[in-house]
Parts: structure tokens; C-alpha cells; sequence
């Protein structure tokens, strides 16, 4: 039985990857790398190294520790400038529904000013755990984002359950050895196909977590 449900942030919680899309987009084109919008999109939930890493190896350039630090730093104001991101519909419901019958964390590849900020505005008093890019070494899709979620919450992993939308993000949550389920959010279905479950909408994802609440009565 689960006790604890870890929710990636964009795109699950929040409808904010266009401006993540277009932030790395424009902090690309500054260094001379081409970049579209749709291939952010395609490794949604890597956190701020990984993006950097994947791109600058496809321009056969090689980063540092200060052009990752400096990256960021660009990134992130070109997303607060532009940031016009809300809550999901229902979604603040199903949270309050959960909270308090189930231990909850956030785990995101967006770097931790982004994720904290996002949370309070729309989700404030919720999470027991917020995990973000630049809490881990390696990010999705490698297992440490979930692991450590886990581990923060004071769960088993057979404990939890995973909500995503990014073909990565399920990845990281399968290496980590968790239950997941997904929703279409950017990306076509057939590209969450490794999660346990997959959601063509939100409208699915919330039935199956005000059950989830329910469960619990």
C-alpha cells in the first residue's frame, strides 16, 4: 500500500515547461548553439547540467563548472522574466485531499529558486519534501532525484508512487525501483510508455488521485 506520492513539478503540477523551452532555448542561441523548443521538451526533467551537457555535446563543446553556474544563473532569470505559469485545474484539490493521508514530495530537474517558488505561489503548506535540480549530482534520468525523495521522506520504495509526464523523468523513476504512473501532458502518450500507468489528460490524473484519497478513508 502506498504511503507517500512524489510528484515531478512542470508539467504535472504546474504548466511551465513553455517558458523553461524558451528560456534554454534563448540562453543556447547566446552561446551559438541551435536548440528548439521541442528538443527541451524531449528531456524535460533533466536538471540544469544534463541540459547543458546534452546540448553542448551535440555542438562538440565541452562544459566547465562556471559556464554551468553562469548557464543557470542566465536561464533562470530569462524564466522568472517571462514566467506566466499556473496550477493544472483540480490539481490544488487533489493535493489537499492527499495531504495529510499521505506523506508528499516534489522532485524536479529545475533548479531549486524555480521549484520553491512555483510551490509557495500555488501549492504552499503541501509538500513534506521538495527535491530539485540542484539537490543531486546526477539528474533524471538517473535514479538519484526519486531515491533521494524516498529517502527524505522516511519511505520504502515499494512505499511510493510516482507521478510524471517526461519520458526521462519515468525512466528515473523505474532506475530508482518505484511504481509509476504518468500523464500526456507536452508529449504524445506513446512516449510515456515505461510508466505502470499513463494518462491521456489531467482530467484522468486527478480521478486516479482523488481515489487515491479516498482509499485512504
Amino acid at each position: 500500500m502506498f504511503k507517500g506520492v512524489i510528484f515531478d513539478s512542470d508539467g504535472v503540477l504546474v504548466d511551465s515547461m513553455s517558458y523553461h523551452a524558451k528560456a534554454w532555448v534563448k540562453v543556447f542561441e547566446d552561446e551559438g548553439i541551435d536548440v528548439s523548443e521541442e528538443e527541451v521538451y524531449e528531456i524535460e526533467g533533466s536538471n540544469h547540467k544534463g541540459v547543458i551537457d546534452i546540448f553542448f555535446k551535440k555542438a562538440g563543446i565541452e562544459a566547465d563548472e562556471s559556464t554551468y553556474e553562469e548557464l543557470l544563473q542566465k536561464k533562470r532569470k530569462l524564466f522568472m522574466e517571462m514566467n506566466e505559469a499556473e496550477a493544472f485545474d483540480n490539481m490544488r484539490e487533489c493535493l489537499e485531499l492527499l495531504h495529510g493521508k499521505y506523506k508528499l514530495a516534489v522532485a524536479s530537474g529545475a533548479d531549486r529558486k524555480i521549484v520553491s517558488s512555483l510551490m509557495e505561489k500555488f501549492y504552499p503548506d503541501i509538500f513534506d519534501v521538495v527535491i530539485s535540480g540542484e539537490d543531486v549530482s546526477n539528474g533524471k534520468p538517473d535514479p538519484e532525484p526519486y531515491l533521494k525523495a524516498v529517502d527524505k521522506l522516511g519511505l520504502k520504495r515499494d512505499e511510493c508512487l510516482v507521478v510524471e509526464n517526461a519520458p526521462l523523468g519515468i525512466k528515473s523513476a523505474k532506475n530508482a525501483g518505484l511504481y509509476c504512473v504518468a500523464v500526456a501532458t507536452y508529449l504524445e502518450a506513446e512516449k510515456m510508455s515505461e510508466a505502470d500507468r499513463v494518462f491521456g489528460d489531467h482530467s484522468g490524473l486527478t480521478d486516479y488521485l482523488k481515489e487515491l484519497a479516498l482509499a485512504k478513508e
